[in-house]
């Protein structure tokens, strides 16, 4: 969408500083709301193959591609957007570069923590989510409401809500306007800013590499000086200061606020462990050390938050 935070608060400015350090020989031709054409699932193929020269895209919509980047979706791995976005790139550069050999990678982030938004019934315990229908954005996530005791559904959040096929949904604050979650639903459940978040989705900035193999040395400093670990972290950061806003108006439409406290987290978080055990020996069926690479990518997360 041409109006979103990531195009106006983050691809235009970058897509500026770009033209202005190249003396204008780098310019961006902007296509939101794919508007060349195919479907969200297919925008990493599309700049793969040349569709396009740079994609935003969620990682997962590619489902299986990157199982090792999906680490930082799991449940209560994020502390803020900005550092877990900074542990992301690390964690590719070191870990999983060979999941995105067929582009060149420019960003890898996440965004701020996800909530619980509810139709019916305010969620304060676990044995809340018994008997509730939920929909999540990732495979992770979903994983994660069956363990908890919902039934995670699969469908566009303002339909399945408008329609009652859904009882609640799981996305950050920032997302709730443009999909008028606010107009919805009564209550909103916030996890202890002090606790890790309930879960966050990954996002990468994913470039053509023969495009990037193209430009000649002068133009790829400028846009390696662009791009990388602070690029990721700056996307993280704005992406989650986009979170006040949408607050604001969930607040305004009278939706009940709440705060979930970190004695009743870490009983959600006991009950979901073993996704972090499946993500491991995933892994290592791959040919990797899974629980080595599980506990770097907290390390780095610890690490990088402050």
């Amino acid at each position: 969408m041409a109006s979103t935070f990531i195009q106006v608060g983050v691809l235009v400015p970058w897509c500026d500083k770009l033209a202005k350090e190249s003396a204008n020989r780098i310019k961006c031709q902007i296509y939101p709301a794919m508007q060349l054409g195919g479907t969200p699932a297919q925008l990493y193929d599309q700049v793969r193959d040349g569709v396009a020269d740079i994609v935003w895209t969620v990682a997962g919509y590619s489902a299986n591609r990157f199982p090792m980047s999906e680490v930082f979706e799991l449940p209560f791995m994020m502390t803020n957007a900005e550092a877990t976005s900074r542990a992301a790139w690390d964690f590719v550069q070191t870990h999983s570069q060979h999941e995105f050999k067929d582009t060149h990678l420019l960003a890898v982030h996440v965004h701020g923590p996800g909530y619980l938004f509810t139709t019916k019934t305010r969620m304060n315990t676990m044995a809340d989510f018994k008997g509730m229908k939920f929909r999540a954005p990732t495979r992770p996530t979903n994983k994660m409401l069956g363990l908890l005791g919902a039934t995670p559904v699969g469908m566009p959040v303002p339909e399945a809500l408008s329609k009652g096929v859904i009882d609640g949904a799981v996305i950050p604050y920032q997302v709730v306007p443009s999909i008028k979650v606010n107009e919805l639903v009564k209550y909103a459940a916030e996890t202890d800013p002090k606790y890790n978040s309930l879960y966050s989705t990954v996002f990468v900035v994913a470039m053509n590499r023969a495009k990037y193999d193209s430009l000649p040395a002068d133009l790829k400093k400028v846009l390696d000086a662009n791009s990388g670990r602070e690029f990721s972290a700056s996307m993280g950061r704005i992406q989650e200061a986009d979170d006040a806003p949408g607050r604001a108006k969930v607040k305004a439409s009278g939706v009940a606020i709440n705060v979930i406290g970190a004695a009743e987290l870490e009983k959600w978080k006991k009950a979901t462990g073993s996704l972090d055990d499946e993500w491991a020996a995933n892994i290592t069926k791959l040919g990797h050390d899974g629980p080595k690479l599980l506990q770097s990518a907290r390390d780095l997360i610890k690490k990088n938050t402050k």
